[in-house]
């Protein structure tokens, strides 16, 4: 299994921890309202607000949240909150750098937060800029592998202007410019794909390999992180061998 594909897995794990905590319902809705904003609510050309929704859909998010959401991210609502998306860049334990993806309607609050838990297990805040260049934001496509062809998906996606698919027994995941998720969306669902993922998202330039435990200490800061209501996503450039990944399975 890939990198990435380790990275998604986490995160339904995730997503399973945050419904049982009830946050499920606030991160979905920033989603879209961050979703409506960059591309406007309608649906017919917000690719990343199609998807948003459906996430929200498949977690039985209540209509009116979401209806809500899509006003206050077009404008239409005039409740006096305003969301933001603000990134926060910093280490964990043993090096491996964090990027912190953050909606929030008050920066100080999110920061105040945020700030103790790397610095608690070992890690530290940074400025910004000191870890953002070992990232970059792409768009990133995953496809349950089972009943499909991944040759052709390899070539759609590749003639779509993917930069990397990476193919594993359980997962095809398509890596390309933020500027290709349209065109590449497009081209999968006319082809009859449907992915399971499909979103923006930074990934590192370089991953580094750390021993079991060393991984468990650096996601019990990533995983604190997480918790908070304010962070959408934690990125790192931590490889998660396959030990490290059936120890977090089993924790």
């Amino acid at each position: 299994m890939s990198g990435h594909s380790h990275w998604a897995t986490i995160k339904r794990k995730k997503g399973a921890a945050d419904a049982k905590r009830g946050q499920v319902f606030t991160r979905l809705a920033r989603e879209i309202v961050m979703a409506a904003r960059e591309g406007g609510g309608d649906l017919d050309s917000n690719v990343r607000l199609q998807f948003a929704m459906e996430r929200a859909r498949a977690q039985n998010t209540p209509k009116d949240n979401i209806e809500r959401a899509i006003k206050r991210g077009t404008g239409e609502a005039k409740d006096g909150i305003i969301l933001e998306q603000v990134f926060y860049e910093g280490y964990a334990s043993n090096g491996i750098a964090l990027m912190i993806e953050c909606v929030t309607d008050n920066r100080n609050r999110a920061v105040a937060e945020i700030r103790h838990l790397p610095s608690r297990g070992g890690g530290t805040m940074g400025e910004a800029g000191s870890v953002g260049w070992q990232f970059t934001r792409v768009a990133y496509f995953s496809i349950p592998a089972a009943h499909v062809d991944p040759d052709k998906i390899f070539e759609l996606a590749v003639d779509a202007g993917a930069n990397d698919v990476i193919t594993d027994p359980e997962t095809i995941e398509i890596i390309a410019p933020v500027d290709a998720f349209h065109r590449i969306n497009e081209r999968l669902s006319a082809a009859g794909y449907h992915p399971e993922e499909a979103e923006l998202r930074m990934i590192p330039n370089q991953e580094i390999d750390l021993g079991v435990p060393e991984t468990l200490q650096v996601m019990r800061i990533i995983e604190g992180l997480e918790e908070l209501d304010d962070v959408q996503a934690v990125y790192s450039n931590l490889r998660i061998s396959d030990e490290a990944m059936a120890a977090l399975e089993a924790a």
